[in-house]
């Protein structure tokens, strides 16, 4: 990859919080640009000003849904995640055939998800069972064949998890739904564009694709939904998007996810993965050698994402040791409620303790992480824990 150095962060942070967003591919912005600034016409309209865009929505989906195997008539473009998440849950179960309410999930889902399930259960008298995981992070096969049966609706498992990393057995489980008449929804924001993903391969029915977790603006996703599934829809209206999501398309940021997609499956194809990896276990060598014996990491350490580090550092709260250092930009599992620290909903679902879950950091790196910013990364946190440590002199 020849990229030059960002602009958004040239002379910040180290930056290590990929996993929370990441900063817009200049090269998916120069794709975008033209569509704010020239080519304005409604997609929909009958005349001449409406054929470019209506052409650069159908290359965006081609370019979408080449990343993960599927046909451009199966990417419904939605205005994020949480939105997709939504369309897929509520959708297939105000969908299903009399007597299919239930949904199952597992407990580390992303909260677009979970909450979309408690709504589900408060609004429409949906059943939710949620599964629990290892202290991995990982569903277990043979508990979601047990709960199956002809009541369920849809099945929701990410394929990885935006705290640890951790990836689910995803065809697996796909599998196991299907065979009883259930749908399969993937949320992949987290893997899209990181790790190979094929729909077809996988066996699901739906999947969520995000474009600010690939390098594309904030506000734009795409749902996967298989030939053939039938969904209610989300947003009634005009009838775009095959009639599951009204409202004018944005063009542009349609062209800025494609464009990102295309990138990514290049960069999958040339290697990438391999070097997001060895930067995460630099980091990660880094710090445990730095500081023997305090670096426990969290989740799988085989199924993960290749660019996602989360870890306890013994004798730390993590919220204090990210404070002490301004200069790395990266993410704690704690939630603040008045000034109280909530422990990680995903780190307790794992099974660890109170202290454990509150020491977590999670560092994550992506397409303009170098080895310079992974060393400068260590030495800086490495500092504050040791200076935390020390006596105070008065």
């Amino acid at each position: 990859m020849n990229v030059p150095t960002h602009p958004g962060l040239d002379g910040g942070p180290v930056y290590l919080d990929y996993n929370a967003t990441t900063p817009v591919d200049p090269r998916v912005a120069a794709a975008a640009r033209p569509w704010l600034e020239r080519w304005f016409g409604n997609p929909s309209s009958g005349h001449a000003a409406a054929e470019r865009p209506r052409a650069a929505l159908a290359r965006a989906r081609e370019q979408v849904a080449a990343l993960i195997g599927a046909g451009a008539d199966e990417i419904v473009l939605t205005g994020s995640g949480s939105e997709a998440d939504t369309l897929a849950l509520r959708g297939a179960v105000l969908a299903a055939p009399a007597g299919r309410s239930r949904v199952i999930t597992q407990v580390t889902e992303h909260p677009a998800v979970l909450e979309t399930c408690r709504a589900l259960e408060r609004l429409h008298g949906a059943e939710v069972v949620r599964l629990p995981v290892d202290g991995e992070g990982l569903v277990d096969p043979a508990r979601l064949a047990a709960v199956l049966d002809e009541r369920t609706a849809v099945v929701s498992v990410m394929a990885a998890n935006n705290e640890t990393g951790t990836l689910q057995p995803v065809a697996e489980l796909a599998r196991l739904a299907r065979a009883h008449g259930a749908l399969f929804h993937c949320d992949a924001a987290q893997a899209a564009g990181k790790v190979p993903l094929d729909v077809r391969e996988l066996g699901v029915d739906l999947l969520t694709v995000v474009g600010h977790k690939m390098y594309a603006p904030k506000g734009v996703a795409a749902l996967y939904v298989r030939r053939g599934v039938g969904l209610e829809p989300l947003v009634h209206g005009g009838g775009q998007e095959g009639g599951l999501r009204a409202g004018t398309e944005n063009v542009a940021f349609a062209v800025a996810l494609g464009t990102a997609a295309e990138l990514a499956a290049a960069e999958l194809a040339g290697g990438g993965v391999r070097r997001t990896a060895a930067l995460r276990d630099r980091l990660h060598d880094g710090l445990a050698e730095a500081l023997p014996g305090r670096i426990r990491l969290n989740g799988s350490a085989r199924h993960r994402l290749h660019g996602t580090l989360n870890v306890s550092i013994d004798g730390t709260a993590a919220h204090e040791l990210l404070a002490a250092v301004p200069l790395v930009a990266a993410s704690t599992g704690s939630a603040c409620h008045s000034g109280a620290r909530t422990p990680s909903p995903v780190l307790r679902a794992m099974g660890l303790d109170d202290t454990r879950a509150l020491a977590a950091v999670r560092l994550s790196v992506g397409r303009w992480t170098n080895p310079a910013d992974i060393d400068r990364a260590t030495a800086l946190l490495t500092t504050a824990v040791r200076d935390a440590a020390a006596p105070s002199r008065t």
